[in-house]
């Protein structure tokens, strides 16, 4: 073992106890490297900043300005429904669902990018049901990565087996795409069983940061409201009554935000007082439980056990409640919320007035508003982001941070038209997967799916910089010498084994590497020397290529792969929440894949 091979070894200990015991931020541990690495003379500075214009960090940077771009047309939305409708408010059920979607979708591209695109989709769902955002995250995650096993064209390392799997000058008989199917399959269907039955106590209850719920926090500070409640008018119900005539703010101190019917598919997202109510109707009733109870039992009316016709307009993430302030000099001073024509004018629903030290829940038509007055309103964040951006003077100050965005929804064919783009030159034209993805963010910022800055908001730099600084690593490891000394040691101790037990240590062996290097590295270094080691055991040295390649998506201990990476910070999570949950799925997946393998490929 020479000088640099131990430097290399160091180092390594060094990186898995900064990311063990956090004393540093992840993205500050990969600026160390590319710092250091030429510093002590393990790389060269040109390799120390390669990382930053590698091919896996500029798709990881176009694929999420892409998966921005469907998300701020709504294109995820209409993504996420049908495994709303699917799962119910099942936790297990979602999880399985996102996670099973994402594998398939990996199957046939670049597990970072499913992961990526679909990442939106999952933060949304997670908002409305009110499920842990890291509950959902790390299962997709995982799946995301192993999805690339069920085919030859899902991962990096298994798409160059065939040009590695060459012995004695010959070509070995190449796979098919379809060749590793069946194990990749029982690899998903396995770690989705895993976390359905283990999440709940592997998985932290962490909601990831910058994830603030504008709504609890005003439901907390004002006592008399609690989250919408959806009812349902009955036929039974005496006539249309309207608003006015049934006096349910002035009775029962509710508001009434919604109004629709089902049958007709009609909906009202800003009820006024002449609006009317009738058998078959249904509305969103903002207030506290015990009095909409009490406006139920006494109008005879269905509280439904959740919101139900509204579901999409009433979630977290499409509406919510804002507390704003009557600026100076704004219109409405000395006026009521009837006298201004509010709900006209500005299409939301005012829920409560603060003024004079008291809060008025009923009456609000009567109350003058004065300079400092606080107005509660519910409304879609949309229509509030757009309140906000108006031109000085502004009649409103908002109080509270607002949730959503301004959404483009007529810039979906669009947006859906540059993934496709990038998609097919990636999958008819073989072209570079960051050349073809960059093609397809840039289609979208000329074509004004987003802006030059909402693109590069988008982008989570940490993780950028996590992943450019342990490429060099890799570097380190494959040109000391270090990965390969390690190999043959490993390889000498086992001496002649089973064929089987041979594919147990390559995979083994495999699986370590790919948390030290990358997947192609330890694919490209190991498929040589385990393809000779199973020649001399009377193995199949095509099965031992093909456990390397499987073996390189087995990993997630640590967040050192791209789809780990990316997961991190919107999850909430910490490396020890990687090394608990991934500890148990590094063996399943050899257990799984092995298991496969010995029984129907004829391995013994």
């Amino acid at each position: 073992m020479t000088a640099d091979m131990v430097m290399t070894l160091i180092v390594l200990a060094f990186v898995i106890t900064l990311f063990v015991f956090e004393w540093v931020r992840v993205d500050v541990v990969g600026i160390l490297m590319m710092v250091l690495l030429p510093l002590i003379g393990l790389v060269t500075p040109k390799q120390a900043f390669l990382g930053l214009s590698s091919n896996a960090v500029v798709s990881i940077i176009a694929v999420i300005i892409i998966g921005a771009g469907l998300d701020k047309t709504g294109v995820m939305n209409k993504v996420a429904s049908p495994i709303i409708k699917l799962g119910g408010r099942s936790e297990r059920r979602i999880m399985a669902l996102i996670s099973g979607t994402v594998a398939v979708i990996s199957s046939m591209m670049q597990n970072i990018g499913a992961a990526a695109l679909f990442l939106p989709a999952t933060q949304r769902i997670s908002k409305r049901l009110d499920i842990p955002i890291s509950r959902l995250l790390m299962p997709m995650g995982f799946c995301a990565i192993i999805g690339g096993t069920m085919t030859l064209v899902g991962a990096s390392p298994t798409i160059l087996l065939n040009d590695l799997m060459v012995l004695g000058g010959k070509k070995l008989e190449p796979f098919g795409l379809f060749t590793q199917t069946p194990i990749g399959i029982c690899l998903v269907v396995s770690a989705i069983i895993y976390f359905m039955i283990l999440g709940r106590f592997i998985l932290p209850a962490a909601k990831g940061e910058a994830d603030l719920d504008t709504t609890a926090m005003l439901i907390t500070d004002y006592p008399a409201l609690d989250h919408p409640f959806e009812l349902h008018v009955p036929d039974t119900f005496d006539g249309r009554k309207t608003l006015e005539e049934l006096a349910i703010r002035q009775d029962f101190l509710v508001s009434v935000v919604a109004l629709g019917n089902s049958a007709t598919g009609s909906k009202r997202l800003v009820p006024r007082r002449t609006d009317s109510i009738g058998p078959g109707d249904d509305l969103v009733i903002i207030g506290r439980e015990v009095n909409v109870r009490r406006l139920a039992e006494i109008m005879g009316w269905q509280i439904k056990d959740g919101l139900d016709y509204f579901a999409d307009e009433f979630a977290r993430t499409n509406a919510g409640l804002v507390e704003t302030v009557v600026s100076p000099r704004s219109e409405l001073i000395g006026k009521t919320l009837s006298e201004a024509g509010f709900q006209e004018q500005y299409r939301v629903n005012p829920i409560a007035v603060y003024t004079r030290g008291r809060v008025y829940y009923s009456g609000l038509k009567h109350v003058r508003l004065n300079m400092g007055d606080a107005i509660l309103l519910q409304g879609p964040w949309d229509r509030f982001h757009r309140l906000r951006n108006q031109p000085q003077p502004r009649a409103l100050t908002f109080a509270s941070p607002l949730e959503g965005e301004i959404l483009r929804p007529e810039k979906a064919k669009l947006a859906v038209l540059w993934l496709a783009v990038a998609l097919a030159q990636i999958i008819f034209f073989k072209m570079q997967l960051s050349v073809a993805l960059m093609s397809g963010a840039l289609g979208m910022i000329i074509t004004g799916v987003l802006t030059v800055d909402e693109a590069y908001h988008s982008v989570d730099w940490m993780t950028v910089f996590l992943l450019a600084g342990l490429i060099p690593l890799g570097f380190a490891f494959e040109q000391t010498g270090t990965a390969a000394y390690i190999a043959k040691t490993i390889l000498e101790i086992i001496g002649e084994v089973q064929p089987i037990v041979l594919l147990a240590v390559v995979g083994v062996m495999t699986s370590f590497f790919t948390l030290v290097i990358s997947n192609v590295g330890a694919t490209v270094l190991l498929v040589p020397l385990c393809m000779n080691m199973a020649l001399m055991a009377g193995g199949d040295p095509r099965m031992a290529a093909l456990v390397v390649g499987l073996s390189a998506s087995n990993t997630f201990v640590l967040p050192t792969h791209q789809v780990n990476a990316l997961i991190m910070r919107p999850g909430g999570y910490r490396t020890v929440d990687y090394a608990k949950a991934g500890a148990v799925m590094t063996f399943i997946f050899l257990a799984v894949m092995l298991t496969v393998i010995y029984l129907f490929y004829g391995i013994q």
